[in-house]
């Protein structure tokens, strides 16, 4: 999502000192994968993407067997493996997922549509 779409209450809750930002390494993974089909829309480096990330605070949360386990069980709402793998990361790790996406909203527990 584009800085510039991000509304004003969800940029209060990531520019919270208090909240903990962290970003997945399957969201990397997956950056690096349609980078290298070519497609348009995933143009970034995925290597300057993660400094970019770090630098302003993120931390990186890696894929564990955990989380595998838990997309195995998830509802078949959506299709797409990366996304399947956040919503599992947050359910394991207890902590919010903020998405722009209403099909990955749609699944219980920590997820959040923000717009």
């Amino acid at each position: 999502m584009e800085p510039e779409r991000i509304t004003a209450a969800t940029r209060i809750l990531l520019d919270d000192p208090e909240q903990e930002l962290l970003f997945s390494a399957a969201s990397i993974w997956e950056v690096s994968i349609k980078r290298g089909l070519g497609r348009e829309d995933f143009r970034v480096d995925p290597g300057v993407l993660r400094r970019g990330l770090q630098v302003n605070g993120y931390i990186e949360l890696a894929v564990t067997p955990e989380h595998a386990v838990i997309v195995a069980a998830l509802p078949r709402i959506h299709k797409d493996p990366f996304d399947r793998m956040l919503v599992a990361q947050s359910i394991a790790e207890g902590m919010l997922l903020l998405t722009s996406d209403p099909v990955l909203a749609q699944y219980p527990g920590p997820v959040r549509l923000i717009s």
